[in-house]
């Protein structure tokens, strides 16, 4: 009422104050009618309000206050809300006995896969054989390893023939290759396990950490072993020829050679 009666005060028409304000017509109409149901919005309407009080002479900042208080007063208050509440007494609101079993069930089967995780993943895991030989060795073991078979005098020892060597314990790494780097066999070898070296492979070649955990024949008859202590050995020559050529080797068929003769 204030707007419209500033406006007949000057002797202005609504089209009028719409292109003063541009604002459009029926938006000036529902200003002064008091209608705020057919503006885009809150904001929209005070913005109106103050761009018609200021063509017409008005304190906007009162206008917009006037404004604000309808709006206000023709908001429609908000539905109150409905807690619903769990109410132990109510049997309509209780839980079923099947509910709870299956919940139940659900929560044992979390602890069991949680279980089977933790003994799959953090549960201690089978050990494994010591890589230090154990000092507590069978005598009768020592004794073969130390003392090869005697041989009869005249037979002498083979220069060549196949080349076989035999973990005396459980999980010995070996790596044997040829002299241009080729991989012939690589694994742990379980006790007992033999590995005969290629007749064809040229320059073969071991690389082990256990080299005293190997026993060595060449065409069946054994020969001193490579070390007598664990100790990485890299790049030693297997063929029968190299074999038979190490000193430990020349030793031990001079010293059998010498025991035979005499018995």
């Amino acid at each position: 009422m204030r707007l419209a009666a500033a406006r007949l005060a000057l002797g202005l028409t609504t089209a009028e104050v719409a292109r003063r304000t541009r604002v459009t017509l029926r938006h000036i109409e529902a200003l002064e009618a008091g209608d705020y149901s057919v503006m885009p919005g809150r904001p929209y309407a005070i913005g109106f309000a103050k761009a018609y009080a200021r063509a017409v002479g008005l304190d906007d900042g009162k206008i917009a206050d006037a404004v604000r208080s309808e709006l206000q007063g023709s908001a429609p208050r908000p539905e109150p809300r409905v807690l619903n509440q769990f109410e132990v007494g109510d049997p309509a609101k209780t839980p079923s006995r099947l509910v709870g079993w299956l919940a139940l069930l659900l929560v044992g089967a979390i602890l069991a896969m949680g279980g089977i995780f933790w003994r799959s993943y953090y549960a201690p895991a089978v050990s494994l054989p010591s890589l230090v030989q154990s000092p507590e060795q069978s005598p009768t073991l020592a004794a073969t390893q130390a003392v090869p078979a005697p041989r009869p005098a005249s037979q002498k020892p083979p220069a060549s023939g196949p080349v076989v060597f035999t973990a005396l314990e459980e999980g010995i790494w070996v790596k044997f290759y040829d002299g241009q780097g080729k991989q012939l066999m690589q694994k742990q070898l379980a006790k007992g396990e033999s590995y005969t070296v290629p007749d064809d492979a040229i320059g073969p070649r071991l690389w082990t950490g256990r080299p005293d955990a190997l026993a060595i024949t060449i065409a069946g008859q054994a020969i001193p072993r490579l070390a007598e202590a664990e100790r990485v050995m890299k790049d030693v020559p297997v063929d029968a020829v190299s074999l038979r050529s190490r000193p430990a080797a020349r030793a031990a068929g001079a010293t059998s050679g010498a025991t035979a003769a005499v018995h």
